[in-house]
């Protein structure tokens, strides 16, 4: 695909071409998805904030070399799930010990926001916040490579074709990885779903 068809990969060219402002265009446009792509991978606002730098530092270094031969945002969270990936494989030694952390702080801090946020919030509002925690948790389980899958379809612009260019995989594999990621959260979360449909 040409930067014609896509007005990102057109922004991304001007930036090639030493456009600040282009490049500002582009960040503010992409900072949050990225920074939500990250953090459901790696389970860390801080460092997902980090990264998503990272991320932006790296296209902006990666310029001169840029081609428009595919969607600026295949490239992007190509990009993203790399050094994604890179951080699991940094991190996976003390895995253990960061899980240990978190959840003792959790359990030291949030029996008191819970009841501050009941408080506050009507009935529905809790079940949505609970369907959403039970959602971020099955998500946590499935192998990345699914997980990846899933958080990328909810990414509007990104068709099965872009997201297998993300992946590495065919067409078939990323339907398929598509489909058995939404099969096993559909089971994890039958018990909080009136239906067994799967909503876009």
């Amino acid at each position: 695909m040409g930067a014609q068809q896509d007005p990102d990969a057109e922004l991304m060219l001007r930036v090639k071409r030493g456009d600040a402002s282009a490049f500002e265009e582009l960040v503010n446009k992409y900072k949050q998805p990225v920074i939500n792509l990250i953090y459901r991978t790696i389970h860390d606002l801080d460092e997902a904030e980090d990264l998503a730098q990272n991320v932006f530092v790296q296209v902006y270094r990666s310029a001169d070399r840029y081609q428009a031969t595919a969607k600026f945002t295949t490239w992007l969270f190509t990009i993203t799930r790399n050094l994604c990936l890179n951080e699991i494989r940094r991190r996976s030694r003390h895995r253990a010990e960061s899980l240990e952390a978190t959840l003792s702080e959790d359990d030291e801090h949030s029996p008191r926001q819970i009841e501050d946020v009941k408080a506050a919030m009507p009935t529905d509002e809790i079940l949505e916040g609970e369907l959403e925690e039970k959602i971020q948790e099955a998500l946590r389980e499935l192998p990345e490579n699914q997980r990846t899958a899933i958080l990328l379809c909810r990414q509007d612009e990104l068709s099965y074709e872009d997201i297998a260019k993300v992946l590495g995989t065919s067409l078939s594999a990323t339907k398929s990885l598509i489909h058995r990621g939404r099969e096993t959260l559909k089971q994890k979360l039958k018990p909080y779903l009136r239906t067994g449909v799967w909503k876009d």
